[in-house]
């Protein structure tokens, strides 16, 4: 049995997922959880097996929320569930050692797939995204602006888009307001906006974040 834990703060998404996977033989959700701060606390307790995750959540956010659950337990299998597969999210992800990333728009049997695929020690892509990295790695340019942020710089960037204050942002990573501060007008330089609002628009105009949060 693969047990899996689901992650999105959506009421809909988890019991969408939840009744289709109810029906796949040797796969049960066995918790849920509406964002990264419970997820890493259930995740100790429990210790499932998988991890659906959404790549875009409040508080500390999908990409911190896999970085700290794979520091805590390194050989944790996580596959990111996200709304969007042409921005840079998928590598970043990527690059902390998640094996998995798949989009909303999945079908019962893709996501079943990506499940026993991550679960045997695999590593599973969505087709459009893992054509969306190949193309960038092929062209080798920044068209989306966004891909020139660092791991840090999209967390602080995806918080402050949710309309989260500096103080808040700090407490919630364990920065400084002087380093969230560094961080936010370091975004504002390399995306060429002039606050908060420019910045939002931009990130909604690229698919970074997802309109329907607002």
């Amino acid at each position: 049995m693969i047990n899996i834990l689901i992650v999105d703060d959506h009421d809909l998404v988890r019991f969408g997922v939840q009744r289709l996977l109810s029906d796949i033989p040797g796969i049960e959700v066995v918790a849920e959880a509406d964002c990264g701060e419970t997820a890493i606390s259930l995740m100790r307790k429990i210790s499932p097996d998988l991890v659906l995750l959404d790549a875009n959540m409040p508080g500390i956010g999908g990409l911190e929320t896999a970085r700290r659950m794979i520091r805590y337990a390194p050989d944790v299998k996580i596959i990111i569930l996200s709304a969007h597969a042409e921005h840079p999210l998928p590598s970043k992800f990527l690059d902390i050692g998640v094996k998995g990333y798949i989009t909303k728009s999945a079908d019962i049997k893709e996501m079943e797939r990506a499940i026993r695929h991550v679960n045997s020690g695999q590593m599973y892509l969505a087709g459009e995204i893992a054509q969306s990295i190949a193309m960038r790695s092929l062209k080798n340019s920044h068209e989306n602006p966004f891909e020139q942020l660092s791991e840090r710089e999209i967390q602080v960037m995806q918080m402050l888009t949710r309309g989260m204050k500096v103080p808040e942002i700090s407490d919630v990573l364990c920065l400084s307001p002087k380093t969230v501060n560094s961080y936010r007008y370091r975004l504002f330089e390399k995306l060429s906006v002039n606050g908060d609002v420019e910045l939002t628009h931009l990130a909604l105009r690229y698919g970074i974040i997802d309109s329907n949060q607002f």
